[in-house]
């Protein structure tokens, strides 16, 4: 195996770290370090805030960021599967509806458990 074919690789990889490094030095020193009033102050739609903003949110926040997720990862796992399905076979066809299936029952069960009312 020839040593000279890593060549442009090392070298891309040596000027972008160098570069980067490079980068990150210069925000660094050209940053101003002593925060004002402004930097530290709480923006909230161009008003002064009403409460604390240190608040602890609803945890119902984070249960509709969970099934986004859920939902969001099925999807990137469905649609490369409908692209190819011509050339998939039965098993293929029976494994994807047993993941719907499964899918569709922690819903249902998340729906009849009371996890999706907002009250």
């Amino acid at each position: 195996m020839n040593n000279l074919e890593y060549t442009p690789a090392l070298i891309t990889l040596l000027l972008s770290t160098l570069l980067s490094s490079l980068l990150w030095i210069l925000a660094f020193l050209s940053s101003k370090r002593k925060p004002d009033p402004e930097k530290i102050s709480t923006y909230e739609c161009g008003f002064d805030p009403f409460e604390s903003a240190r608040l602890p949110f609803s945890v119902k926040f984070f249960l509709v960021g969970i099934l986004f997720m859920l939902f969001d990862i099925e999807i990137s796992f469905i649609f490369p599967w409908c692209l190819s399905i011509k050339n998939n076979s039965l098993n293929s066809i029976i494994n994807m509806l047993l993941f719907l299936l499964i899918l569709t029952l922690g819903f249902t069960y998340e729906w009849v458990s009371g996890g999706l009312n907002w009250e």
